[in-house]
C-alpha cells in the first residue's frame, strides 16, 4: 500500500480555484480501481496551503492510474511545500 501525503503552497489568492479545478480528477481518482482514497483541499488556517492525501492499493495501480488522470491545467504555480510518497508494510486501526 502507498500513502501520498503533504502540503504545498499556491498564491492565496488563486487557491480556490486550484481545489475546485481539481474536483473532477478526485472523483475519477476514487472510483479507480484501487485507490483507496484521494484528497486535496484548502487548509483551514493558511491561505495559501492545499493539503494533499492519497492512499493507493499497490505502486503498480498508481502508475496506471497516473498514465490516465489527465489531471487540470491550471497555470497555478506552486510556491513550496512539502509532498512524500510512504510504502506501507502493515496497517491497523488507530484506536
Amino acid at each position: 500500500m502507498l500513502v501520498i501525503a503533504g502540503h504545498f503552497k499556491v498564491p492565496a489568492d488563486q487557491r480556490k480555484a486550484f481545489v475546485e479545478a481539481h474536483a473532477d480528477l478526485i472523483r475519477r481518482a476514487r472510483a479507480y480501481p484501487g485507490c483507496l482514497n484521494l484528497s486535496i483541499s484548502e487548509d483551514p488556517f493558511d491561505p495559501s496551503r492545499v493539503n494533499l492525501m492519497e492512499l493507493w492499493e499497490s505502486e503498480a495501480i498508481l502508475e496506471a492510474w497516473r498514465k490516465i488522470s489527465n489531471p487540470p491545467k491550471t497555470d497555478i504555480q506552486f510556491e513550496g511545500g512539502n509532498v512524500q510518497k510512504h510504502h506501507i508494510s502493515h496497517s491497523g486501526p488507530p484506536f
